[in-house]
């Protein structure tokens, strides 16, 4: 299949509620593509086989975009390990398998940097997939996200389809999950700085009251893992560029990272979190917390080859973020957040 037609092709974007699909959904509008399919997950279960099937027979999409996932951050992935595996296949299965049996030529799966071992030397090359042991804490989205890249190199190399995968890493922006109990790193440091501000503002604390007197900052772990933050707009950009591109069709296993190539120490990103939030009481480090992988930096040569680069720097990503929190989410004294 040649690089696509602007604004003709019908391109399915499943999962465009989510953060994910929300940028990629942006960026195809602003980009005039006028033939874009969505349905939400009441109107479209992805894990129902014969409800997905049903649909690509009367949709035909040309193209279609997996950004569709169960998704959560460490506690969640911890505490759910079956739902994070069992829904990520079905979802992967029903809809990578229904776009084939329906001639879907073109397809972008979108998965996690999570998929490479824990002690993978960095920064993370897309030839170390499958070379060791998955982190424990997210194994069970990790070998989700595999099978899903599996499922497309197996088609490309069996069928001839044109079926990327890619691998975005740590993922922010507007729209993101913010709810403490299953949301990713940044969100969660957003939304715990922002309550903890609120909260010692209402006591009359300032920056120099003990811990002991009043609200305080606890982070899991030690701080010391690094991690490297992609702002969701920048990978929206990189989807669509690949999109429009035949450049990838020889890239090995059809595996591309998306990523900054910079990582940052988790106690560093908390600490940038805080100053663009305006928290300036005292932080706390659980350290009976596990701290998850040592570190997460991907290796973009391959996708840097083929035109792309992000253009976000962190700061301005996380400003960028918290001006959509206080817009459509932000916590009153109360506790409260609107729109949970």
């Amino acid at each position: 299949m040649t690089a696509m037609r602007q604004s003709h092709s019908r391109i399915y974007l499943a999962g465009h509620t989510g953060l994910v699909g929300g940028a990629i959904l942006r960026d195809l509008r602003t980009r005039h593509y006028q033939q874009v399919i969505t349905r939400t997950h009441a109107q479209l279960d992805l894990t129902d086989q014969s409800q997905t099937r049903a649909f690509f027979e009367r949709e035909s999409p040309e193209v279609v975009i997996v950004a569709a996932a169960t998704v959560g951050g460490i506690l969640a992935n911890w505490e759910h390990p079956w739902e994070f595996v069992a829904d990520n296949l079905a979802i992967e299965l029903n809809t990578i398998g229904e776009a084939h049996r329906c001639g879907v030529q073109r397809l972008i799966f979108l998965g996690s940097s999570c998929i490479y071992p824990k002690l993978a030397p960095q920064p993370l090359k897309e030839e170390y997939l499958l070379t060791g042991p998955l982190e424990e804490t997210n194994r069970a989205y990790a070998i989700a996200k595999i099978a899903g890249i599996e499922l497309c190199r197996s088609l490309n190399r069996e069928y001839g389809t044109d079926y990327l995968s890619l691998m975005p890493t740590n993922l922010y922006g507007p729209g993101d999950n913010f709810d403490l109990e299953n949301s990713h790193l940044l969100p969660a440091l957003l939304r715990k700085f922002h309550e903890a501000k609120v909260a010692r503002a209402a006591a009359g604390l300032a920056a120099s009251d003990a811990p002991d007197g009043g609200p305080v900052v606890t982070l899991w772990g030690t701080g010391k893992p690094r991690r490297e933050m992609l702002f969701v707009d920048d990978l929206a950009d990189a989807v669509c560029l690949m999109l429009e591109s035949d450049s990838w069709r020889d890239v090995p296993d059809g595996l591309l990272n998306v990523g900054t190539g910079e990582d940052t120490t988790i106690a560093e990103l908390a600490a940038t979190v805080a100053d663009v939030v305006g928290y300036t009481g005292p932080v706390r480090w659980d350290t009976s917390r596990p701290d998850g992988t040592p570190q997460k930096l991907m290796d973009i040569g391959r996708i840097k080859n083929l035109g792309w680069v992000p253009i976000t720097r962190l700061r301005d990503g996380i400003a960028r973020t918290y001006e959509w929190f206080l817009a459509n989410l932000a916590v009153a004294p109360d506790g409260r957040v609107a729109g949970e």
